[in-house]
């Protein structure tokens, strides 16, 4: 009797185990991004090296979990892929190609013109002839060689001024205000099943959109594809553009094109520049740098808060809104910690530094429940 007892015993806590087990496996995969946003937009993220080596075991398992699309913090610009004339690394843009393919994540490829991160052959071609030799060379070997690898590229990155006005770059001195349709006529060529997308920050504020606007509506005049455009979205807690971001969703979208939230993180450490201007610095001032040991709760909130209207937005428009993509998988990776003072400690994601979802993170979550109840 003792016997048949304990063999009762122990088959119910065998299914109890067992609940337990089906209930924490579904509660994992309740809080995946990738899946409550499944209907609405692709969740993507930003990976560096190590990353893609997988070299990072709490990354390794997160990002899988969590995104089913990623961009190439830094591997595929020029300074890394085309270092010398002529001479071309590939093994770390191949290595996320096979990263991509083992975790079923498509690939956003970043990004083939952009006037920083040049290597320093590129600034040192005097002749005109060169130059278009260097363009066409650099955007047909990179393109082709990840033609139907990739899902999409930035084809060209931030080429315009706050105004609207096209950025005095190296690319437009040596070849002249037709530089970025060109770009897309050559990306099309050599990748001509891949979607390319223009990508700039601050293309949602009212003047730089209308510039933004304009050259969308020169490449697609000259008879040459772009399939969206890419709003980066480096944002400020507290001061986030919710209507000017409402209506760049809304015209850009009336050109036929995609919407897509490129580089999403929310500043919430003071500065006194604008924009994303990677040159840009500023002199160390502790002033600058409040939270070296922790984000106060208020701070927490208020970046929660942030994400969950931006994501209240970005659900307005299904179909519309196609890709929201963090610039980073966690906290400790973003570029806002050395940027613009070194040593910035900044918490702009939705993970924290130990890789744990932040408020931020179930706010958005819950976005999809209020929308089922």
């Amino acid at each position: 009797m003792k016997n048949k007892f304990v063999g009762i015993m122990y088959s119910a806590t065998l299914l109890i185990v067992a609940c337990a087990s089906s209930r924490n496996a579904m509660a994992q995969k309740a809080v995946s991004l990738k899946d409550v946003f499944k209907n609405d937009f692709v969740i993507g993220t930003a990976l560096n090296a190590t990353q893609i080596e997988e070299k990072d075991p709490k990354a390794a398992l997160l990002v899988p979990q969590q995104f089913n699309t990623a961009t190439p913090e830094n591997i595929m610009k020029a300074e890394v892929i085309h270092p010398q004339w002529g001479t071309y690394q590939f093994d770390l843009a191949d290595k996320l190609i096979a990263y991509g393919k083992k975790n079923n994540i498509k690939i956003n490829a970043h990004t083939l013109i952009w006037h920083s991160q040049l290597p320093q052959f590129v600034r040192n071609i005097q002749s005109v002839d060169s130059f278009k030799t260097f363009f066409k060379n650099h955007i047909t070997t990179v393109a082709g060689r990840y033609s139907g690898k990739v899902f999409s590229w930035d084809v060209v990155n931030e080429a315009l001024n706050e105004d609207g006005t096209m950025r005095q770059s190296i690319f437009l001195d040596k070849l002249g205000d037709n530089y970025v349709t060109e770009a897309f006529r050559l990306a099309q060529a050599a990748s001509p099943n891949t979607e390319l997308y223009y990508n700039d920050y601050n293309n949602e504020q009212p003047a730089k959109r209308a510039g933004c606007i304009a050259l969308i509506k020169k490449i697609k005049q000259a008879g040459v594809r772009i399939d969206g455009v890419g709003i980066q979205g480096h944002w400020h807690a507290g001061k986030i553009p919710l209507k000017e971001i409402e209506e760049s969703i809304i015209q850009y979208t009336a050109l036929g094109i995609k919407v897509m939230i490129t580089e999403l993180d929310i500043e919430v450490l003071p500065r006194n520049v604008e924009g994303a201007d990677v040159s840009q610095r500023m002199k160390e001032d502790p002033s600058m740098n409040p939270y070296k040991n922790g984000l106060p709760d208020s701070v927490q909130q208020q970046l929660a808060s942030d994400y969950e209207a931006l994501f209240k937005l970005f659900l307005k428009y299904p179909g519309k809104v196609t890709r929201v993509t963090f610039w980073g998988v966690d906290d400790g990776q973003s570029w806002l910690n050395n940027w613009p003072v070194k040593g910035r400690v900044n918490y702009p994601l939705l993970f924290n530094r130990e890789f744990k979802p932040k408020p931020a993170f179930y706010k958005v979550i819950a976005l999809k429940k209020i929308e089922q109840e």
